[in-house]
């Protein structure tokens, strides 16, 4: 690292962009990430609709306990 570092020429808010949406990575346990894999391979679908699918049933679920 440096010492010192040049700030004059910085422009502030220059890759702010009001309403971006962020898609952040989740990783998985290998014991999920087979078991889900192999949920997606049977219907012949991606991992992110088979997890999605899995916890919209879990809120479902806990919104029955509250």
């Amino acid at each position: 690292m440096k010492n010192h570092y040049d700030f004059s020429k910085a422009e502030r808010g220059k890759f702010y962009r009001p309403g971006t949406k962020l898609n952040l990575p989740v990783y998985l346990d290998e014991e999920v990430l087979a078991f889900v894999t192999q949920i997606a391979r049977k219907r012949k679908t991606d991992l992110s609709t088979v997890v999605n699918q899995i916890l919209r049933t879990d809120m479902q679920l806990a919104e029955t306990f509250r």
